[in-house]
């Protein structure tokens, strides 16, 4: 039984530990800490694998936040036992790929008078697949961020029969003010160290201008190189018809940097292979998103959540419907929103703004509706009352240790320091080349059986099953 007075401080003072991993992690992470009340205490620690943040990148996810560079600590996973140890947290926030919180939920759902396990997404989630919610199977409570994603999440559990408590929480980005404000506690964005300034020659806008055309890239979609080429040819037409303003390609990292998503088309090198010269008012920053919507006047993108940033700021956006609404395009989501547009739409500057009804049910749901950390107290209450109850795997248990170990390998890569890790990794790979070319093949004999294209959001072209 915890003594009285450790119970009474424990009440006023409650401590959170956020384990994160790649760039967005820590940005979304650092983020959602930084909502909670003041009588919560925070540490961030980053998990050392192939997609930890550099310096810059880390200074550029905790903008805006509570936290500082020298606030987060890189450990190793085998350090993170005595780390709880010695913090004794209330929760963890795993605010890590969805993967890896399968490889690190058990070891801390295993402990004597273990913390509540949190876990959550940083971007879209909808359209909500069944293995989100198995990778998470061993957390307490899953944060989300809008009401639609909280109907899939809990149709998806229900199917699998896994009992998991959502969260609903206002995506913590949208809790900063772009223009320069405070709000919830958090403190404005500052600028990010290391982040480029416009190309030589481009136009330097002044102190609150806001004329700018951002364009929010992303790695994975569209992936094929001459689609993104297409999209950089839109943006440069744009550039020479308005040679008053800059239209800026934003990048999340510089050549070489990791980030949770591998690109394989960067757009900067992609400049090289436009038909006309590059105009000087079209350039390629990183840096902080509310830096860059600080000074814009129109938001571009395919289905990067700095949509959401955009709106929540009351700035006009576009999201790209050239390459298709399908769940591979990650726009699903921004059906019925009024946003979609196509590359023509950019060079004419046709921005739009969100539809109500639709803001209503896809994150702008008014902070009032927020329970996340309600649910949050009360497993911090219910675990000074009594441990917290066991929360077992229920999927994926083919292969048993070996398994496991092969999971840890595949997210801590050359950090793993398991002898059982590097036979496993070897094993896994046999057998995935095996499993990848088998279903290359059932999709080989599908696609000659029901050719099928990503339909346009103005519903034009087949729909597929």
């Amino acid at each position: 039984m915890t003594p009285p007075s450790t119970t009474m401080t424990d009440a006023a003072s409650r401590r959170l530990l956020v384990v994160a991993d790649s760039d967005s992690y820590v940005k979304w992470g650092a983020a959602l800490a930084s909502t909670l009340p003041a009588t919560w205490t925070s540490r961030l620690v980053i998990i050392a694998s192939p997609v930890m943040p550099s310096g810059r990148q880390l200074a550029d996810a905790l903008a805006g936040t509570r936290f500082t560079a020298s606030d987060a600590r890189v450990i190793h996973l085998d350090e993170l036992d005595a780390l709880v140890d010695d913090l004794d947290p209330h929760a963890v926030l795993l605010s890590l790929r969805g993967p890896f919180v399968r490889v690190v939920a058990p070891r801390l759902e295993a402990r004597d008078r273990r913390p509540a396990l949190v876990s959550g997404f940083p971007g879209l989630t909808i359209p909500a697949v069944p293995k989100a919610v198995v990778y998470r199977e061993q957390t307490d409570l899953v944060v989300l961020h809008s009401r639609h994603e909280v109907r899939e999440f809990r149709a998806i559990a229900a199917d699998l029969d896994v009992d998991r408590r959502f969260g609903l929480a206002t995506l913590p980005f949208l809790a900063t003010d772009a223009a320069g404000g405070s709000r919830d506690g958090l403190r404005p964005p500052r600028p990010s160290e290391g982040s480029p300034r416009p190309s030589e020659g481009s136009p330097r806008p002044s102190e609150g201008d806001r004329s700018d055309v951002v364009f929010a890239a992303q790695a994975k979609v569209p992936a094929a190189r001459d689609d993104r080429v297409r999209v950089l040819e839109a943006l440069a037409a744009h550039a020479r018809r308005h040679p008053e303003r800059r239209v800026v390609v934003k990048v999340r990292a510089r050549r070489g940097e990791a980030q949770t998503h591998a690109e394989e088309h960067d757009y900067a090198d992609l400049l090289g292979d436009l038909a006309e010269r590059v105009p000087p008012n079209l350039v390629v920053e990183d840096g902080p998103m509310a830096e860059k919507l600080a000074r814009a006047s129109a938001l571009v993108t395919v289905s990067s959540t700095a949509a959401l940033e955009a709106v929540a700021l009351g700035i006009p956006a576009l999201l790209l419907d050239d390459f298709g609404v399908s769940p591979a395009m990650i726009n699903t989501v921004f059906e019925g929103s009024g946003l979609f547009g196509s590359t023509e739409d950019l060079v004419e500057g046709r921005f739009r703004h969100a539809d109500a009804a639709w803001l209503a049910d896809n994150y702008f749901h008014g902070r009032g509706a927020d329970d996340w950390i309600g649910r949050l107290h009360a497993l911090a209450e219910a675990r000074e009352i009594v441990p917290l109850p066991r929360l077992d795997r229920r999927h994926d248990l083919a292969g048993g240790p070996l398994r496991a170990a092969y999971e840890r390998r595949r997210m801590l890569g050359a950090y793993d320091r398991s002898l059982l890790g590097a036979a496993a990794w070897g094993l896994g790979l046999a057998a995935r080349g095996v499993v990848r070319r088998v279903r290359r093949l059932r999709r080989r004999t599908l696609s000659r059986r029901a050719p099928c294209a990503p339909r346009r959001a103005s519903g034009s072209g087949p729909r597929c099953a």
